[in-house]
């Protein structure tokens, strides 16, 4: 559905991205991560047709983005971090412009923002002025301008920016709910988002991509060994102390929540019965023991740190 081939884009002498290349298919939800500065806002712009790349090549739906912008233009519906808004107009009176502006005539552009306003929460709000709505609420109508017209391909830029925990979860789900249907970009910098909703992501620093995968494929390649997280009732430095001192393990310290250790060592599972077994031999209570994975901010943090050690652009 979108194919990035070796992107390239200078502004003046400086480089921005470099030799950007990716592929997202039908149905697929991923999401497009990077550090501020990374390039993902260029190779945004790159694939909506605000601009064009120095060098390189991006295909929509097979359409050549330097030949066919307004057909490609056509097949994207687009959240931009900062939704550009009409304040003076209602929810509904807005959402009918922008649909008329995509070319939605007659009966088929009421049709249509009646079922955006339900889709995205906005039924109690669409006589509303824009100016009088929370900043929540301002980002759903942007995201309703973004599905109308039923785009094959929608990119989220930020789109729970503002929003409070339980609409964060309403959008969250929503975008769950577009995937299969169609193929939706997320762009985040908060990755519980990308690794709860996303089956992909593509991780960009420096204007190149770094790393292109499952959450959880990333992660088992990083992982080298097993992370085990413990909660005993023991004297912590004691405890710390005794769990160092066994055969293979790698690391042990202490958590934020009291009592609480994670501990690392070499990928033996039999580790784990004698992490439990000097517990509780020496007199301390195991309360729970369970296994943990790295984060995607982990993996994250890691492979950007790796990047920048090399010194490239």
């Amino acid at each position: 559905m979108i194919v990035a081939k070796e992107l390239t884009k200078y502004y003046g002498l400086k480089l921005a991205i470099q030799g950007v290349s990716f592929q997202i298919d039908k149905g697929e939800i991923v999401g497009f991560l990077g550090p501020n500065g990374a390039g993902k806002t260029t190779i945004l712009r790159i694939m909506t047709c605000f601009m064009q790349p120095t060098s390189g090549t991006i295909l929509v739906g097979g359409l050549n983005g330097r030949t066919h912008p307004v057909e490609v233009r056509k097949r994207i519906g687009f959240l931009p971090e900062t939704v550009p808004l009409y304040s003076e107009l209602s929810v509904k009176s807005f959402l009918a412009f922008s649909g008329s502006i995509k070319g939605l005539r007659g009966q088929h552009l009421p049709r249509e923002v009646d079922k955006v306003i339900h889709q995205c929460g906005l039924a109690e709000h669409k006589r509303r002025l824009i100016k009088y709505l929370s900043k929540g609420l301002k980002q759903r109508v942007g995201l309703a301008q973004a599905l109308l017209n039923n785009p094959p391909i929608i990119i989220l830029d930020e789109p729970t920016t503002g929003l409070d925990p339980a609409q964060i979860v309403e959008v969250r789900n929503l975008i769950k709910e577009l995937g299969g249907e169609r193929t939706v970009l997320l762009s985040t910098h908060i990755l519980p988002e990308a690794s709860q909703v996303c089956q992909r992501v593509i991780i960009v620093n420096q204007g190149r991509v770094v790393a292109e995968d499952t959450p959880k494929n990333l992660t088992d390649q990083l992982q080298k060994g097993l992370r085990t997280v413990l909660s005993v009732d023991g004297p912590a430095d004691e405890v710390k102390a005794k769990l160092e001192s066994l055969q293979g393990i790698t690391m042990v310290r202490t958590s934020q929540v009291e009592g609480e250790f994670v501990v690392e060592s070499i990928p033996d599972e039999k580790l784990r019965p004698l992490l439990a077994k000097t517990i509780v031999e020496s007199g301390w209570g195991l309360m729970e023991m369970k296994s943990m994975d790295l984060s995607l901010e982990e993996v994250f943090v890691h492979l950007v740190t790796e990047e920048g050690k090399d010194g490239q652009p």
